[in-house]
């Protein structure tokens, strides 16, 4: 809770207030007191995701105009490894995950962080012992993690990229590309531009969402790399993808108004940013000049199409790629480019941000996240 705001006893300079006197030897009333106030000392918030791969960290202070992030961590843990063979935890990935967490305990108490809220994603959804982890991490970090559905993490992934949504358009796919689920969101921006309230911090105006169960780590696994047929490995992860949209009756969701050029994406995973970086050409990867970037669709598309073509040991080399993502990178470009293929967005916006921003608004009772660059990159190659 905000620290009490105290009165102070003494004036400027810290000396006691005297009585006075007039001219005539009489006492008059002192000058009031003016309390001196202190300044509230910042509250500090933190937010962990525990996802199929990462292990995602953030900590911020309110500010009047959103929040301003001070901390952050992240490390591939690959906590879902084997998950989709095995159906459970592996001892190396709960230990690693068990690290990552603890690191992130440390900083929140450096901060003094005094609200927090951490959530568990697709891989403790899915995994027979993932109450089990998540009881070790208790008691062994001493934070609660909480294993959230896919619709609250579908929502809170829009929360966190609702102000950088192109009004001018009547609807927005948020695409968020997970280790183990890939969450689409439909949001109405016609509501948004209403400004009918419907913009509410709990309640953005998603249309319609589908939670695939497929993400970068189990569609690798599924699919092992073909070193002597790319092609037709990264076409059956095509087919695989779209078999799951049309599983779940998705397939036709607002295409004909993607189609018309009414909508737009919006790319809030490891897969977008990592595809913009590649399109940007930069030598290593710089969230300032990535996040909430535009890029044009077609390019990126074709960034994935070159990236699929490469060999595992070419893609190591591409810088913004390496040794973490090289094995996973093709699976996101087979989902990226389905829901391309179906939804065609002239222009993609790059969001590096999303859930972890949405469960910071949620904590500070915030609408918006403000946006603090000073110009729009459009991005086309």
């Amino acid at each position: 809770m905000p620290e009490e705001l105290e009165s102070g006893s003494t004036v400027a300079g810290g000396e006691p207030v005297n009585q006075s006197q007039d001219d005539k030897g009489q006492g008059v009333n002192p000058r009031p007191k003016r309390p001196r106030r202190r300044r509230r000392k910042p509250q500090y918030y933190g937010a962990i995701d525990l996802g199929t791969n990462n292990c995602r960290l953030l900590i911020a202070r309110s500010m009047p105009d959103g929040f301003k992030v001070v901390d952050s961590y992240s490390k591939v843990v690959r906590l879902g490894a084997g998950l989709s063979s095995t159906g459970l935890l592996s001892d190396k990935s709960m230990d690693m995950a068990v690290e990552a967490i603890g690191v992130c305990a440390a900083k929140m108490k450096r901060k003094n962080v005094t609200r927090w809220r951490c959530i568990a994603t697709q891989a403790c959804r899915a995994a027979g012992n993932g109450d089990e982890f998540l009881s070790r991490v208790k008691k062994e970090t001493g934070l609660t993690f909480e294993t959230i559905s896919p619709r609250v993490e579908a929502r809170l992934s829009v929360m966190g990229v609702l102000n950088i949504i192109d009004k001018s358009k009547d609807i927005a796919l948020v695409i968020d590309i997970g280790g183990g689920s890939t969450e689409l969101s439909w949001v109405d921006v016609r509501k948004l531009r209403a400004g009918d309230g419907s913009a509410r911090l709990h309640r953005p105006p998603i249309a319609a969402w589908v939670s695939l169960p497929i993400g970068v780590v189990n569609l690798s696994e599924m699919y092992p790399e073909d070193h002597d047929n790319q092609a037709d490995w990264y076409a059956e992860m095509k087919a695989h993808v779209l078999d799951e949209i049309k599983k779940q009756d998705r397939d036709k969701q607002f295409t004909n108004t993607f189609k018309e050029g009414r909508g737009h994406m919006v790319g809030t995973s490891g897969t977008v940013t990592s595809l913009a970086s590649v399109l940007m050409e930069l030598p290593f990867y710089q969230r300032d000049k990535i996040d909430g970037i535009w890029v044009d669709g077609p390019a990126i598309m074709n960034t994935a199409k070159k990236l699929a073509e490469m060999s595992y040991v070419d893609r190591q080399l591409v810088p913004c790629i390496g040794d973490d993502r090289a094995s996973m990178i093709t699976a996101g470009c087979a989902i990226l480019e389905v829901v391309s293929e179906l939804w065609p967005s002239q222009k993609i916006r790059v969001a590096d941000r999303g859930l972890r921003e949405g469960l910071l608004m949620g904590q500070m009772n915030k609408s918006q996240i403000s946006h603090h660059k000073k110009g729009v990159n459009h991005v086309k190659k």
